[in-house]
């Protein structure tokens, strides 16, 4: 089973992927956590580029970065994981490049749509949590660390965050497959939600 953890950063998305994780290993399951973009080496090299790199990217060339950065995540870690009964947790998936790309960036969400199937070889998350979390408290969240720089999504702007809030709202999967949780509970409270969820997706 493959399972996507999404939302804005400050949403708490890695901390709930990594107490999941956790939780299943502690059930005696067989879990992988893998996280966008990066968890193979060009895909960390990536992740540089596009999170570190001072200078403008276009907003399609930043796509499809993260378009080959999937495909290599994909064919080299997240199909051979599951071949072998693996549960897979995804720390972002697809749907991150239709609310980032697509409605952030404002490139065409057929365009986006397309290029992931292409990179995904048309897998999908059997369940996709999304830790809504208005723009304006995730950029608080994350600017909490004193000195800390900005990496390049987070400094596109409020606006920018805004329009990926909306994609995000708007191309979550309906349940059972996506499920919309409120980020702004407390961290326990959102594991016990996300453990629940879980368990019944793997129940069906």
């Amino acid at each position: 089973m493959l399972i996507a953890i999404e939302g804005l950063d400050g949403s708490g998305k890695t901390t709930q992927a990594r107490l999941l994780v956790e939780h299943l290993r502690q059930e005696g399951k067989d879990v992988l956590l893998v996280e966008e973009p990066g968890a193979t080496p060009v895909g960390r090299e990536i992740r540089r580029l596009l999170l570190e790199h001072g200078g403008e990217i276009e907003p399609l060339a930043e796509l499809l970065l993260y378009e080959a950065s999937r495909a290599q995540l994909v064919r080299r870690v997240v199909r051979p994981a599951l071949a072998a009964g693996k549960i897979v947790i995804a720390d972002r998936f697809a749907l991150s490049s239709v609310a980032y790309q697509g409605y952030g960036r404002g490139l065409p969400l057929e365009l986006v749509l397309q290029l992931n199937a292409i990179a995904t070889g048309g897998l999908e998350p059997e369940l996709t949590i999304l830790l809504d979390i208005p723009p304006e408290e995730g950029l608080r969240r994350k600017a909490r660390p004193a000195g800390r720089a900005l990496d390049r999504l987070e400094g596109a702007g409020l606006e920018f965050l805004r329009r990926a809030h909306e994609g995000y709202l708007k191309a979550v999967p309906p349940p059972p497959t996506g499920q919309v949780l409120d980020a702004r509970a407390s961290s326990e409270e959102l594991h016990r939600q996300v453990v629940a969820l879980v368990a019944a997706s793997l129940r069906a």
